[in-house]
């Protein structure tokens, strides 16, 4: 189980190149920042504990980005953890570094062929005793890469290197102490600079990989829903055009309906109107009475309803009246609906007639 963990182990975010360049641009864009918010953001991050050898006794240093803070030294003397002479920070501590002083370690630039850039860290270790008087066993090394030549595709680097003897002493002792060193590096080193081989580097826990998983999921995933955003829009479009059709279709199944109300509603007027045509005008009625009662004949009463005539009044001729009407065109079934009755005021006789009037034919 130990070598299984161990061969899937992956280097700190923070070393490999991304990490590096996203960690560079960040201290540059906090740079920018106006001093108080940059105070701020600092104080909200994790230091690191710096140890720099001073002789038999070393300083510690408290570093938040380029500030650093003197804390305490630490002697041969100290035998209690780390956390007990110096005051932990409540995020705890980035790593702890020892800084050894520029003269203990030497620096060299090189010139190799840029094929070897992918595994650079292995070459320098099989070629440190042909370019140093070590070998790899011996010394504590470094490498860092300054760019390619235009031409003829040399890789320059810059070999930095260490005896060990000068620095196991404080590594051991750092890990005694229960705060073992996860970077070596010196006074004046690049960015990034750790001289430790991987098997050496103590790491703040065991959850690298664990993160580049999650990361390489969360990737996966946002991938995956940039390709399906345009499946939801189409997905979304047909739903709204589905909608928009069931809308129509609705609509069109009404359709023969409302022809059928039109066509039912235009029946009826057409009746109506032939209805109307075929029933006589009362005006041609109130004519022919006007134009064929004698004249000492005055009508008090018309009620026409259905063909149906009935007419009051009083005539000095009330039974003539009959022969009269019976000779108009649409008028038939002339009779009276009472007896004729004489009216002694003024000589008349005072008649109720009712006959059938139809519209004639033209």
């Amino acid at each position: 189980m130990t070598d299984w963990r161990m061969n899937l182990r992956l280097p700190p975010f923070r070393e490999t190149r991304l990490g590096n360049a996203l960690w560079v641009w960040r201290r540059e864009l906090r740079e920018c920042l106006p001093r108080s918010l940059r105070q701020w953001l600092l104080q909200r991050q994790a230091p690191t504990l710096i140890v720099s050898p001073r002789g038999e006794d070393a300083l510690l240093l408290r570093q938040l980005e380029s500030e650093r803070v003197p804390i305490t030294v630490l002697t041969d003397r100290v035998d209690t953890s780390l956390n007990n002479l110096v005051t932990r920070p409540r995020s705890g501590w980035r790593e702890t570094v020892l800084e050894l002083p520029a003269e203990d370690v030497l620096t060299r630039s090189l010139s190799l062929p840029a094929q070897v850039k992918a595994g650079l860290r292995k070459v320098i270790g099989y070629e440190l005793g042909r370019l140093t008087p070590f070998n790899s066993q011996e010394v504590y090394y470094d490498v860092f890469t300054e760019g390619t030549r235009p031409r003829g595709g040399q890789l320059n680097v810059r070999l930095a290197l260490c005896r060990r003897d000068l620095a196991d002493h404080w590594l051991e002792r750092l890990r005694q102490l229960g705060s073992p060193a996860a970077r070596l590096c010196w006074q004046g080193a690049w960015d990034g600079a750790n001289m430790l081989p991987d098997a050496q580097r103590s790491r703040r826990g065991s959850y690298g990989w664990l993160i580049n998983i999650m990361l390489l999921l969360l990737i996966c995933a946002l991938l995956a829903a940039v390709m399906n955003s345009p499946v939801r829009q189409k997905r979304e479009q047909l739903e709204q055009l589905t909608g928009v059709l069931q809308g129509l279709r609705a609509d069109a199944e009404q359709v023969p309906t409302i022809r059928e109300e039109l066509e039912s509603a235009r029946a009826g007027s057409v009746a109506v109107l032939n209805r109307k045509a075929a029933q006589p005008r009362m005006i041609d009625l109130l004519r022919e009475l006007t134009e064929r009662l004698p004249d000492n004949t005055w009508v008090q009463t018309v009620n026409y309803r259905n063909e149906d005539v009935d007419v009051r009044g009083e005539s000095g001729q009330a039974t003539e009246l009959l022969n009269i009407l019976e000779q108009a065109p649409g008028i038939s079934e002339v009779t009276f609906r009472s007896p004729v009755m004489q009216v002694s005021q003024t000589g008349k006789e005072r008649f109720h007639i009712a006959f059938q009037y139809r519209r004639a034919s033209p």
